[in-house]
């Protein structure tokens, strides 16, 4: 039977202390600082969604209040500390980690032909070839450098040309890998001219790679299932990190322990041995209003969120707007260990100014003028991200 079990606040601390949410924000935002960041979260979520910044953007400053977007490209395209790929989605990684991905390279390459086949354009298996031999002799492109000639798409996100396709299917198998990235737009290189010989040289069994997703995982959640443990990088499969589990336990490496529900239910979890003392010297939270990515890490398992936070978070992009409880890209907003509400708020380029349109308390929470004035100078705080030089509330903005 499991011999720890966490309250439902302790469970908080440690989580968003592995998360880097606890302490206050503090680095310069750029080289060896944003590195460690990215390092401690193992990686973080791309996204081109663009109202106030890019979710990989929001994360970074969350954790570095000095951080801006340039760091982050500098990281990837100067001093190659970290590289693209994907874990649950797009992502960036750091660059130590390029030798277990060849196992995600593999399982990319077998499940993408088959998966494309039924739900891309067709021919796409036809242009690998022509794109491959493209940029090895005349050097990195983009998705609008190949395939001159082909229709290009115009019934959604994936209705790509054929060499798009086999643009992405190159670099999802690991023979391509971006170079740097144009305004967003990815720009691809052959493999061993963009990742430095010691990490692209490096190599590593299958085995390896499942033993260090998993104690990989384990380090940066801190406590999880199998399941979770698995889904953090999707490199180990469920059934690997269900075996994983059963001998890092027998080995006494891991103990199961008991989490306390934001609802008083309790659910098994395993985690390192010793996690009492840990969660004990675990530091208490900054007394701060953050305003969070809708992909920050510690939020990216709806389920889990709703479990330990009471928080019900979806992003209702495709909810049509009439049937909208909320915007349809709103922002998590957390004080402490406490997530308070969500805010819609969007940039003005033409008046340079950060738009703040309505901010919904959770239920239960008090707004009242400190907290409101703790929320108030996070915006502020977030229009220099996003390169604005004002702040405007709508009238009537707290519902």
């Amino acid at each position: 039977m499991p011999q720890t079990t966490l309250s439902n606040a302790c469970a908080r601390r440690l989580f968003l202390h592995h998360h880097g949410l606890i302490a206050p924000p503090k680095g310069s935002g750029k080289g060896a600082d944003l590195d460690a960041v990215v390092q401690h979260l193992g990686f973080v979520q791309l996204d081109s969604v663009n109202t106030l910044a890019r979710a990989h953007d929001l994360i970074l400053w969350s954790r570095q209040n000095q951080y801006r977007p340039r760091a982050l490209e500098r990281l990837l395209d100067r001093d190659r500390r970290v590289f693209e790929h994907w874990t649950h989605d797009a992502a960036v990684l750091p660059i130590a980690h390029f030798p277990y991905w060849r196992k995600r390279f593999a399982m990319d390459a077998t499940r993408l032909s088959r998966r494309w086949k039924a739900d891309r354009r067709a021919g796409f298996e036809e242009q690998i070839a022509a794109v491959r031999r493209q940029i090895t002799d005349d050097g990195p492109c983009g998705s609008g450098d190949v395939g001159q000639g082909e229709v290009r798409g115009s019934g959604g996100w994936w209705d790509w040309h054929p060499s798009k396709t086999a643009l992405e299917y190159l670099w999802r198998s690991g023979e391509l890998s971006v170079v740097r990235r144009e305004k967003f737009r990815k720009i691809y290189d052959l493999t061993e001219r963009v990742i430095p010989p010691e990490y692209l040289n490096a190599h590593v069994t299958d085995a390896d790679t499942v033993e260090w997703a998993c104690a990989q995982a384990m380090n940066r959640l801190g406590f999880a299932t199998s399941g979770e443990l698995a889904a953090f990088w999707e490199l180990a499969t469920p059934a690997e990190a269900r075996e994983w589990c059963k001998t890092a336990h027998a080995q006494g490496r891991i103990e199961e322990v008991l989490l306390a529900n934001v609802d008083g239910s309790l659910r098994k979890s395993f985690a390192w041995a010793g996690l009492a003392a840990r969660a004990e010297d675990a530091p208490d939270p900054v007394n701060r209003v953050r305003l969070l990515s809708p992909f920050d890490p510690a939020l990216r398992d709806r389920k889990r969120a709703e479990r330990l936070f009471g928080f019900h978070y979806r992003i209702e992009i495709f909810v049509p707007e009439a049937k909208r409880q909320y915007g349809y890209y709103v922002f998590p907003v957390m004080e402490g260990t406490q997530m308070i509400g969500r805010m819609d708020l969007k940039t003005d380029r033409a008046s340079d100014t950060v738009r703040v349109r309505a901010f919904w308390p959770e239920a239960g929470v008090a707004f009242g003028k400190g907290r409101q004035a703790r929320l108030e100078a996070e915006v502020g705080r977030v229009a220099r991200l996003a390169g604005c030089g004002h702040v405007a509330f709508e009238d009537g903005w707290v519902r």
